[in-house]
């Protein structure tokens, strides 16, 4: 059966399985070993009963993909998120499984959402779905199964919970199991900050590349959450300006530049950016199309297309988000060929690395100081760097094809030399 009839198929997941066709192509890889490592390994689809605040039970419907546990247990984040779907899941279950790769980790990839607006949910609503969720997939997961982390619309507390959860189901304290925790239940210092300073070292590293200093670097950044605002941080104390800045709201644009301190403090009082007077309002297609040297979409998948990819105004295009640039805006891009692309599975693969290092002071119960992670992160992410660059060249393809080439190649591998179980 082909991909597109299976209950997977979906336009994000199409967008993976021909990023995946295009770097298993220079491979050369056989079609039975390409099957195998392409197709998700595992699904999970739950529903789940919850007790509202009103009294009223309403049921919500929830999934986990594990995309490939042949290098290890399963690693990726949990979306709570109205526009949730089981192909969207299963493709960020397939960028994780070719990003923990890319970067050395001992990890398969996967993902797991749940169709709710979280905003809409009051924080006792949203433990209970949490614990539930948790409780649904427990006998799917594990510190050497599957290990969740944070998302969209999730965050350290809703971690937090879920360890609970599993924790009490298991009869013992088990941090192992997630990642992106407080730091009182066993997170690691420098997680929350993770995925932006990773996108940050980035920008940096190929602005340095391309001779651009920091005081001649504006940055527009689509989506204000974890991701967004840390990046903007990193950057703004590295000596950029940022210029533009957006949530679900819509957005601000101050080609001065934005106070982040104040947007930040707006933020955390109004629970978005809507009516924050820092600039000019923006929405967020518009924000896409300003004049910045750096554009970092850092929300959602799917908001560089073919509509606007011709508009764009920066020079470096850096995807905070996992699957953010269409493939026919990809081919825009890279016809237009002015604008240089730091792809989603090599730049915000900060988080990632940095949840590997939480999961590994769990499981020894010793923890680093928050400069030894940035430390061992920093180098990380440099090897994966040089890697990339190194692999563009050898095969004369684009950054994002070099980036899954690597990653795609060191799964099929693991694939071919375990063999097939009879």
């Amino acid at each position: 059966m082909a991909l597109n009839e299976t209950i997977y198929n979906s336009p994000v997941f199409q967008q993976a399985c021909t990023q995946f066709d295009a770097a298993a192509d220079i491979l050369g890889m056989e079609a039975g070993l390409r099957e195998r490592t392409k197709r998700p390994r595992r699904c999970v689809i739950v529903s789940m009963p919850v007790r509202m605040d009103s009294g009223k039970v309403e049921i919500f419907e929830g999934y986990r993909v594990q995309h490939n546990l042949s290098t290890g247990p399963a690693k990726g984040g949990i979306r709570f998120h109205q526009d949730v779907t089981l192909g969207e899941v299963a493709a960020l279950a397939m960028w994780m499984s070719w990003k923990c790769s890319l970067v050395g980790l001992p990890y398969g990839g996967a993902k797991g959402g749940v169709v709710v607006n979280a905003r809409d949910m009051s924080l006792t609503e949203l433990e209970r779905l949490s614990r539930r969720y948790m409780q649904e997939i427990t006998p799917f997961i594990g510190p050497n199964i599957d290990i969740p982390a944070p998302d969209v619309g999730t965050n350290e507390q809703v971690m937090g919970w879920m360890m609970d959860t599993y924790s009490n189901h298991k009869g013992f304290y088990d941090p192992g199991v997630v990642t992106g925790k407080p730091i009182a239940l066993g997170g690691s210092l420098g997680r929350r900050e993770a995925t932006g300073e990773g996108v940050a070292w980035f920008v940096k590293a190929y602005l340095q590349d391309m001779g651009i200093p920091p005081e001649k670097t504006t940055v527009v950044i689509q989506g204000f959450g974890n991701v967004g605002s840390e990046t903007a941080l990193a950057l703004y104390h590295w000596g950029a300006e940022i210029t533009g800045i957006s949530d679900f709201t819509g957005g601000i644009h101050n080609p001065k530049g934005i106070d982040l301190k104040a947007a930040l403090a707006y933020v955390a009082a109004n629970k978005s950016l809507q009516g924050f007077p820092g600039g000019e309002s923006v929405t967020n297609e518009q924000l896409l199309e300003l004049p910045c040297t750096v554009l970092i979409p850092a929300a959602l998948e799917r908001v560089i297309t073919g509509q606007n990819a011709r508009k764009l105004k920066c020079r470096l295009l850096a995807e905070g988000a996992n699957g953010p640039t269409t493939n026919e805006a990809d081919q825009i891009l890279s016809e237009r060929g002015d604008i240089q692309i730091i792809p989603d599975v090599l730049c915000n693969s900060g988080g990632v690395i940095v949840s590997y290092f939480e999961w590994l002071q769990n499981l020894q119960n010793y923890y680093w100081t928050k400069n030894e992670v940035f430390d061992k992160l920093h180098r990380m992410l440099a090897k994966a760097k040089a890697s990339v660059d190194e692999t563009q060249k050898k095969y004369n393809c684009s950054r994002r094809t070099a980036a899954l080439v690597l990653g795609i190649a060191r799964v099929s591998e693991a694939k071919a030399k375990r063999g097939l179980f009879p």
